[in-house]
């Protein structure tokens, strides 16, 4: 399988025919083994709970196209931005609103980087600041909910997803508000990097916000909708994307060539991350067979190392395989091996596992020398090189170390909301 991904062969496909090709040997039955490819790719389509992906995605790309992406950021602004730093905050806040619309970390990034960078240069941001802030701040659309890998997760581990969502909600409020610690201490220590903007007064504030009603409502009915059990994730799914499509009509932004090139990019997505999700699930059925992960659990167990430490060497190899691979790749090529080892043989709760697994991946996406994100926000704005990206996003990698620690040291981060809920 890795052979295959280092020829450049996709994630799912490398996935699927190093399952098939290893089934057929360990079981002997060629046609058994190539049988999963309909029986995977059935079981897939007609899966309930994966229809909630292309709805999500598609969401976020109306969000995108109606221009309520640009409401919040000017909301966020209007609410931060007279401070020093303050347009940074705001880019982070923005992230984690549209993330929780769009639930795509590199589609928030690239979202906001075309919104918010601009307004940045225009105040006289250093470029490093302003695209180290977008690159981290589009992380957070993977870990506030609702989130697309949130939704594989559940999906792949068997877990119930309204959960794993409330789970992740006090954990992207910290990262936020660790993001904005930030922000503060790097401007104060040089503050060229981001002068002060003009404060704007209650009247305009008010009347931002009252443009931005839009995003602000599909957010709303969503959230309250779910977990106020008006809703099911899927019901909540299609609502958001109703909403958003019909404000992309309202605004007239949605013309025909915008509706099908949304609902293109939307399908190559939804393509990639299913073809992603068949061949993990062919792979398992191989791993499964071999009963490897037994014999992984029996063997770390055996060291008689900590569990905490096990946890944070795990922690080491997925900000790894973050900087590598794309966040739902990294976690679908391990999964097989990793959560029955940190559930069952470790004891670990498997919520707190996902919340944990996000967040070390979705770092990975900013950690040099590959972070997808960087290279995303690069692809944004070519004339901004790698290495003033990546200096931009020192401070916030300092930041998710200390965010991911009190996680890992701290469960009740993660457990405490859905437990009482």
């Amino acid at each position: 399988m890795l052979t295959l991904i280092a020829v450049h062969v996709p994630v799912g496909i490398a996935m699927a025919i190093a399952g098939v090709v290893g089934f057929a040997i360990m079981t002997g039955d060629p046609l058994a083994a190539i049988s999963m490819f309909g029986s995977e790719t059935a079981s897939a389509i007609s899966s309930p709970a994966l229809i909630i992906i292309p709805m999500f995605l598609l969401m976020g790309s109306f969000a995108g196209v109606s221009g309520l992406a640009s409401d919040l950021y000017h909301l966020a602004n209007s609410l931060f931005g007279h401070r020093r730093g303050g347009l940074a905050m705001a880019t982070v806040a923005g992230c984690g609103g549209f993330g929780a619309a769009c639930g795509s970390s590199i589609a928030t990034t690239a979202t906001m980087a075309r919104i918010a960078l601009p307004e940045m240069e225009r105040r006289g941001y250093a470029q490093s600041l302003g695209a180290g802030s977008i690159a981290a701040g589009g992380t957070l659309g993977s870990l506030i909910p609702p989130s697309s890998i949130m939704l594989i997760y559940a999906f792949l581990t068997e877990q119930f997803v309204v959960t794993l969502f409330i789970a992740g909600v006090v954990p992207g409020l910290m990262t936020i508000a660790i993001y904005f610690l930030a922000i503060q201490i790097v401007v104060r220590r040089n503050p060229s990097l981001a002068p002060a903007g003009p404060r704007q007064s209650w009247a305009q504030t008010a009347r931002t916000a009252a443009n931005s009603w839009g995003i602000v409502t599909i957010i709303l009915i969503m959230t309250v909708g779910l977990y106020g059990g008006v809703f099911t994730v899927i019901e909540a799914a299609a609502a958001g994307t109703l909403i958003a499509f019909l404000f992309a009509v309202a605004r007239g932004t949605l013309n025909r060539e915008s509706f099908f090139r949304t609902i293109g990019e939307t399908a190559g997505n939804v393509g990639l991350l299913y073809t992603i999700i068949i061949g993990a699930h062919i792979f398992s059925n191989l791993i499964t067979i071999t009963r490897m992960p037994a014999a992984l659990v029996d063997w770390v167990v055996g060291l008689g190392l900590p569990a905490l430490a096990i946890i944070f060497v795990l922690a080491g190899i997925y900000i790894a395989l973050g900087a590598i691979f794309d966040s739902v790749a990294a976690m679908v090529i391990t999964l097989p091996f990793v959560f029955p080892l940190v559930t069952d043989g470790l004891g670990y709760d498997p919520i707190w596992w996902g919340i944990v697994m996000i967040m070390v991946i979705e770092i990975g996406m900013i950690t040099p020398p590959i972070g997808i994100n960087v290279f995303v926000m690069h692809g944004v704005r070519r004339d901004i090189p790698l290495g003033t990206i990546f200096r931009g996003i020192v401070s916030f990698l300092c930041a998710d170390v200390v965010r991911l620690t009190l996680v890992i040291l701290f469960p009740a981060i993660a457990l405490w909301l859905p437990r009482t809920m």
